[in-house]
């Protein structure tokens, strides 16, 4: 078996030694330190690349913040070293672009599956594999924005690898491919409610690895409308997710021989 790429005993890429089990995983590094500033405390950080992490606690959770950076294959990157540190729940704390002009722009949307417009999650796992969240996951973000009073929106999330070309937006010198200017149509018939670049890896390499998995991201572009706030939602979303992991917490205390924990503690 091949051996792990470390540095001076922590892994490569995030240079980390261990990580607390409850993750949330911003792919913005400055998300990192908002989300971290609603803990109670903060006992570790660490630096490398595009890879911020945190570890601290929120309200007696053990949970750590690491930034993904851009696009699938950084965001695999992330999840298998985390899953290797000591990571069991990951959140996608990401931004998105809704289609629907009923989806505003600084409201939330929670992902119930993704379409896998990528090409990283096909490292993993066939085409037919589901991207999918884990119930509890799903849950507890679905009861944290309602307990908090944010605008959410549950529905199915397009993943993709590029920013522009591969979500409809003409690249330069206005090139689109072929049928790149209809994306955008296609994907509304199939009712998939926003586009992003990290949730179907997320998801497919969760469910691989038997981790739990969720995602909501706060819409800062609304491709209907044409609006766009770089800020918009992003305080919801974080004040959501870190609630979700107080949540998790206190259920996986309150039923700590329920089935996902055999799932959770299977050796790879």
């Amino acid at each position: 078996m091949a051996v792990r790429p470390s540095v001076e005993g922590r892994i490569y890429h995030l240079r980390a030694s261990k990580v607390n089990p409850y993750v949330l995983l911003p792919g913005d590094p400055d998300r990192v330190p908002l989300i971290a500033s609603k803990w109670d405390e903060v006992t570790e950080r660490n630096e490398s690349r595009e890879y911020r992490t945190y570890l601290g606690t929120y309200r007696g959770a053990p949970v750590t913040a690491t930034s993904s950076g851009i696009g699938g294959p950084a965001a695999s990157i992330a999840m298998d070293e985390l899953a290797m540190i000591g990571a069991r729940t990951i959140i996608r704390v990401g931004t998105t672009g809704s289609l629907w002009a009923s989806i505003k722009v600084g409201d939330l949307i929670i992902t119930r599956g993704a379409y896998r417009l990528d090409g990283a999650s096909s490292n993993y796992a066939p085409p037919g594999y589901p991207a999918v969240p884990h119930p509890d996951v799903l849950n507890a973000l679905v009861l944290a924005a309602e307990s908090l009073g944010v605008r959410y929106h549950v529905g199915l999330t397009a993943t993709t690898d590029t920013f522009y070309v591969g979500q409809g937006r003409p690249g330069f010198n206005g090139y689109l491919p072929p049928g790149g200017a209809d994306l955008l149509g296609r994907l509304r018939g199939l009712n998939v409610v926003n586009l992003e670049m990290e949730a179907s890896i997320v998801l497919t390499v969760a469910n691989v690895y038997g981790l739990r998995a969720g995602a909501v991201m706060a819409v800062i572009a609304n491709r209907e409308t044409n609006e766009f706030d770089p800020h918009a939602g992003i305080e919801d979303e974080v004040s959501v997710a870190n609630e979700a992991v107080r949540l998790l917490k206190e259920w996986d205390d309150a039923y700590p021989d329920k089935p996902v924990k055999s799932i959770m503690g299977i050796k790879r």
